[in-house]
């Protein structure tokens, strides 16, 4: 079912093919440019975190579903412990998202159509940046790109028939891989069902076996998911409704705000404003068809709930990325005119500048802020920390405080600082997090140093220097080592300024005791 401008550009004409050959050049180039810089861009903390998850694989861990854990070890197995080894899967995965994109956007307003999408979704921050890193949100885009692409197909063919119902269970598979992704992925079926409610022409549908057998093959595919979460006492789905939707205080418009100006930048000004337009003309313009209105409720519905979840608490910029796939496919198909495609070209070339910008940022740091605020920075100095504690642990070996039978454990404070030195530091050592006064996280289920160590055993342990609690947690812990040596200070350094003080104890010889109080995160 397509809308009334795809036959200018769909069919078989040379033009048509053209305008498809150059959308699949475009997600090709696209695909390998990003896999390029993932081999080359140091690992941010987030992606070493995941990496020490795909150590232990599992069908959940307490943060997010394990789809990229699967994905980081489909790519280490193939490209050893490396940037490229913990990004390839993620990246590729980002191809086939890619793809799927081309091919609903084709549906929807022919080849033409297909090219824009490609343009857009190749040279858009959110994606042109966010598809490198090694995160749920790949495999998110990917598999939601998959849900819309298999429900745009169902709502082409009648109700009720055996082509829609077809349709639905690829929808459904589809949909049960975005669930072990990232627990967002429900916003897509929730849009989806309230675009069919809303519209009169599609309530039929909520009469028909698809939607109900593509809600039934999603959940058994979730089924492990689930189970894993409920013997653990559900502390994931706990964690992320906390982390999302229960109040922080402070200012609500601030938030929003922020909300705001970070959606302007992961899409760029121009192109957002244009979705907007698009999104509204699909659903209320003259040009609107069922499925675009389908698409712009879903759309509209994504980003209302992370307006609302701003109202509670701070909404970080890629959170509502959902909501610019539909959005690119409005885009992509919008009626052209001359104005129209100067503000698009506009848009994109805007989106390329700012891209370019960040992609160059991830070597050199060029952005006119302080360090603390440039993103790159935080994938900064890890190597050279690793390096010490690699030096100290070391010389550490028959020294007086460290008995032949002793054991040597590194730890960091925060999953940060553990994750870095688990994948700097030669070996790859299993390394721990004390969370003291941080967030809970994985870690915290995992086994912890008084389930590993024995007496006399050695805790090498980084903390944040200028960190809330860094003087209590050595005070709570001095009583329970023979031997604390004091700190020795440790900067992690961007392009000659300095991202972070790092505190580096020694603590030797464990009594076999701990604080009364344990070390745990705060709930």
């Amino acid at each position: 079912m397509n809308p009334p401008q795809a036959a200018e550009y769909g069919g078989s004409t040379p033009q048509a093919a053209e305008y498809w050959s150059r959308a699949l050049l475009v997600v090709g180039a696209a695909g390998l440019i990003r896999l390029v810089i993932a081999s080359q861009a140091p690992l941010f903390p987030d992606e070493t975190y995941y990496w020490e998850w795909s150590r232990r694989l599992a069908v959940g861990y307490f943060d997010h579903p394990p789809l990229v854990a699967w994905l980081i070890r489909f790519g280490t197995l193939i490209f050893g412990d490396s940037p490229l080894g913990v990004r390839v899967g993620p990246v590729l995965a980002g191809i086939v998202g890619s793809l799927l994109l081309i091919l609903a956007a084709r549906r929807l307003g022919g080849d033409r159509a297909a090219f824009m999408a490609a343009v857009v979704f190749a040279v858009m921050p959110l994606s042109a940046a966010g598809l490198i890193l090694a995160t749920p949100d790949a495999g998110l885009l990917t598999a939601a790109t998959g849900v819309i692409y298999a429900a745009v197909r169902a709502l082409e063919h009648p109700a009720k028939s055996r082509q829609s119902l077809q349709w639905w269970c690829v929808a459904g598979a589809v949909q049960g891989i975005a669930f072990w992704a990232k627990y967002t992925a429900i916003l897509v079926p929730a849009g989806l069902a309230i675009a069919l409610v809303l519209h009169a022409g599609h309530r039929a549908r909520l009469r028909e076996p698809g939607p109900y057998v593509a809600t039934l093959i999603a959940s058994l595919i979730f089924s492990p998911v689930l189970l894993w979460n409920a013997n653990h006492d559900w502390v994931s789905f706990t964690y992320q409704l906390q982390h999302g939707l229960v109040g922080s205080g402070g200012s609500m418009l601030r938030r929003e705000s922020e909300l705001l100006g970070g959606q302007l930048g992961v899409v760029s000004p121009i192109l957002f404003v244009l979705m907007l337009n698009a999104v509204i003309r699909g659903a209320r313009g003259p040009a609107a068809t069922s499925i675009s209105r389908v698409l712009s409720v879903a759309t509209l519905f994504v980003l209302a709930f992370f307006a609302y979840s701003a109202t509670q608490r701070r909404v970080e910029a890629n959170w509502p990325a959902l909501a610019y796939l539909p959005a690119t496919l409005l885009l992509a198909a919008h009626p052209r005119s001359a104005r129209w495609d100067r503000w698009l070209n506009a848009g994109v070339a805007v989106a390329v500048v700012i891209t370019l910008v960040t992609y160059l940022n991830t070597f050199v740091p060029v952005l006119p802020v302080p360090v603390a605020r440039d993103p790159a920075a935080r994938a900064s100095g890890w190597g050279d920390l690793a390096r010490v504690v690699a030096q100290v642990r070391d010389s550490q070996v028959g020294s007086r405080v460290t008995s032949p039978k002793s054991r040597m454990f590194i730890a960091g404070n925060r999953y940060q600082e553990a994750s870095e030195l688990a994948f700097h530091l030669p070996g790859h050592p299993r390394t721990l997090s004390l969370n003291y006064h941080g967030r809970p996280n994985q870690y915290d289920l995992w086994p912890r140093f008084t389930e590993r160590a024995k007496r006399g055993d050695k805790l090498i342990l980084i903390v944040d220097d200028l960190g809330a609690g860094a003087d209590a947690l050595i005070t709570a812990l001095t009583p329970h080592f023979d031997d604390v040596n004091t700190g020795l200070p440790v900067t992690l350094v961007r392009g000659g300024d300095v991202v972070k003080y790092l505190r580096m104890w020694e603590l030797a010889g464990w009594r076999g005791t701990w604080p009364q109080s344990p070390l745990r995160s705060r709930p």
